[in-house]
């Protein structure tokens, strides 16, 4: 009796023991890597090319998002404050809402699919097949050829695709006010101007930056962790997203607690 009350007790601890692992060994990971950053011959002939993967193939997708949000924030905002207040604060809510949230932290959870299971995928097929081992065997530093480059690319690019994504809803939310609520453009413009403040942008590109690195280093870490053939590169990719997401969500919630 004692034993089955003691299970959930022993499961909670397995299991806050497995994720202390898992943090020092991203840490150690990581560490190792910002060490990696001075074998600038193995890693700088791969950071446009990662850049162009990380960053330009990820704009279709992040537009898309971002324009279909602008519709829906536009339509959604007239909905709310029909009779209530100035239709001009359509555009403000569509401005604030997509510099402050939506933008970054959209593009980041959609990116954290693409890109973050993309790299798992990769690194976690390298590892089974251990190619891994091979570049080890070269003398190559697998730090400076395999993360450094995709982290860095990261960092560079997201907030380029996030700023793309903002402007792009922003856009899309004044021709929605223009063409379905019967709006003037001097009336969105005015409610976009009239609570902007050029922090607003900066707040963007921090969390971009954040969320670059947690993407890039997730997919990294659990690709480079992956074990089971097949199967567990299934896995590494699946566990790549669902961190990034998971960690996306809290440094949103503590980037808008430190910063605003």
């Amino acid at each position: 009796m004692a034993e089955l009350l003691l299970r959930p007790f022993a499961a909670i601890g397995n299991l806050t023991l497995a994720g202390l692992e898992s943090m020092g060994r991203a840490w150690r990971l990581f560490a190792s890597a910002a060490v990696s950053i001075r074998n600038t011959d193995v890693w700088m002939p791969l950071l446009l090319p990662q850049m162009a993967r990380v960053g330009v193939a990820s704009v279709p997708i992040a537009l898309f998002i971002a324009t279909f949000t602008g519709i829906v924030m536009a339509l959604q905002a007239s909905y709310s404050l029909t009779g209530t207040i100035p239709s001009y604060f359509v555009g403000t809510l569509v401005g604030k809402t997509m510099i402050l949230e939506l933008g970054p932290v959209l593009t980041g959870l959609v990116l954290a699919g693409r890109v973050g299971a993309n790299i798992s995928a990769e690194l976690g097929t390298m590892r089974v097949t251990e190619q891994v081992d091979a570049l080890e065997t070269l003398a190559y530093d697998p730090l400076a050829y395999l993360v450094v480059p995709r982290l860095l690319a990261g960092i560079v690019m997201f907030p380029v695709v996030v700023l793309l994504a903002i402007s792009i809803g922003i856009a899309a939310g004044w021709f929605t006010a223009l063409q379905l609520l019967e709006m003037s453009s001097a009336e969105f413009v005015k409610g976009l101007r009239i609570y902007y403040a050029p922090w607003d942008v900066w707040f963007a590109v921090i969390k971009s930056l954040s969320f670059g690195a947690v993407v890039t280093g997730t997919g990294c870490y659990c690709g480079l962790q992956t074990e089971g053939g097949a199967e567990g590169v299934g896995r590494s990719a699946t566990r790549a997203v669902v961190a990034a997401c998971m960690i996306i969500l809290c440094l949103d919630a503590f980037w808008a607690a430190v910063l605003l």
